[in-house]
C-alpha cells in the first residue's frame, strides 16, 4: 500500500499546526462550562453533528462528492477505524477533563502529539536528524517537569488527578491512531473530504447516546461556550488536517505539544476576565522552567532542516 507523502510546504503546515494549537488550547475552558449542564455523550454527538453539517456544505459547494467514487474497500474500513478512534477521544477526554483541570488534561494529553510524531517515524518512513530528536527530548522532558509541578500544587485532589490522568492518557493513545489513519486517507480524499466522512459516521454511532433536548434552554454564556465547541470542531480538525497535508506528521506532533502552555496562557485570560467562572491556574518557578523547555524544544524539532 502506498503511504502518503507530505507537500513539503512547511511555510503552510507550521501556521496551520500552530492554529491548530490554539483552538485546541481554548476548547477545554469550554468544554467545562458546557458540561455542566450538558452530558458528554450529547455534547459530543452536536459537535460532531455540526461539523458534519459545515463540512457537507462545503464539500458540495466545491464539488468535492465525486472523490468517493474510486475510493477503494480498505479506504472506507480505515475511514471507520479513524471514526471510531476519534470518538473514544473525544469521549476520553471530555470524561478526563471532569476530573482534573483544563491545563492538566491539555499537558496529559500531550502524549497524542508525540505519539503520532513517533508513528510518523515509524509508519510513514519520516526522518528525523540528531538536532530534531534532542528537541523531542526536550519536549518530554519540559512536559515531564511541567506535569511534577502540577501534580504538587493542583487544587485536585489526587486520586481524582490520578483517575482523570488514567483516562487523558488513553485518550491520546487512540488520538494518535487516528490522526495516522487520517494522514494515510489523504492518499486517497482531500482533507475536508475526510473530516466530513469521519465526523458523520461518529455522529452516526453516537446517536443513541444523545439527547438534544439538553441543548435547548441554556443560558447566554454557556450557549456561547456551546457554540464555541462546535466551531472549534471543524476549525480546529480542519487546520490539524491540511497541516498534514503540507508538513510531516512528526513536525505537526511536536508543534501540538505546545498546546497546555497555550491553555494555562487561556484559562489565565479568561481568569482574570470571569474570576468567578474560571478557576485559575497553580504553577510554580519549576513548572515555567518546564514550559520554557517545551518551547525551545519544539522550535528545534519542528524547525530544524534535515
Amino acid at each position: 500500500m502506498a503511504l502518503h507523502q507530505a507537500s513539503g510546504r512547511w511555510q503552510i503546515g507550521l501556521p496551520l499546526a500552530i492554529t491548530t494549537a490554539v483552538f485546541w488550547a481554548t476548547l477545554p475552558i469550554a468544554i467545562r462550562l458546557v458540561i455542566e449542564h450538558v452530558d458528554v455523550w450529547t455534547l459530543i454527538w452536536s459537535r460532531f453533528v455540526a461539523a458534519t453539517l459545515m463540512l457537507a456544505l462545503w464539500t458540495a459547494w466545491r464539488g468535492g462528492f465525486g472523490q468517493f467514487r474510486g475510493l477503494p474497500r480498505s479506504g472506507w474500513w480505515l475511514l471507520l477505524l479513524a471514526a471510531v478512534m476519534l470518538i473514544g477521544n473525544f469521549v476520553g477526554y471530555t470524561i478526563g477533563l471532569h476530573y482534573t483541570t483544563p491545563a492538566n488534561a491539555q499537558l496529559l494529553i500531550q502524549a497524542a502529539p508525540l505519539l503520532m510524531s513517533i508513528g510518523g517515524i515509524v509508519v510513514f518512513r519520516e526522518r528525523f536528524n540528531a538536532l530534531q530528536w534532542t528537541g523531542v527530548a526536550a519536549v518530554a522532558i519540559g512536559l515531564g517537569v511541567f506535569a511534577l509541578d502540577q501534580s504538587r500544587h493542583s487544587s485536585v485532589p489526587t486520586d481524582r488527578y490520578l483517575l482523570g490522568a488514567a483516562i487523558v492518557l488513553v485518550a491520546a493513545v487512540v488520538w494518535a491512531v487516528y490522526a495516522l489513519a487520517q494522514k494515510q486517507m489523504l492518499q486517497h480524499l482531500g482533507s475536508g473530504a475526510v473530516m466530513m466522512v469521519i465526523y458523520a459516521i461518529s455522529a452516526l454511532l453516537l446517536t443513541p447516546f444523545a439527547s438534544p433536548s439538553q441543548l435547548v434552554g441554556l443560558d447566554t454564556v454557556h450557549t456561547f461556550a456551546l457554540g464555541y465547541c462546535l466551531i472549534n470542531t471543524v476549525a480546529a480538525y480542519g487546520a490539524f488536517a491540511e497541516a498534514l497535508a503540507h508538513w510531516e506528521a512528526s513536525r505537526v506532533g511536536v508543534v501540538l505539544a505546545l498546546t497546555p502552555l497555550l491553555t494555562v496562557v487561556s484559562v489565565e485570560a479568561a481568569h482574570r476576565l470571569n474570576p468567578a467562572l474560571v478557576p485559575p491556574e497553580t504553577i510554580t518557578a519549576l513548572g515555567y522552567v518546564g514550559a520554557a523547555v517545551v518551547v525551545i524544544g519544539s522550535a528545534v524539532a519542528s524547525l530544524s532542516r534535515k
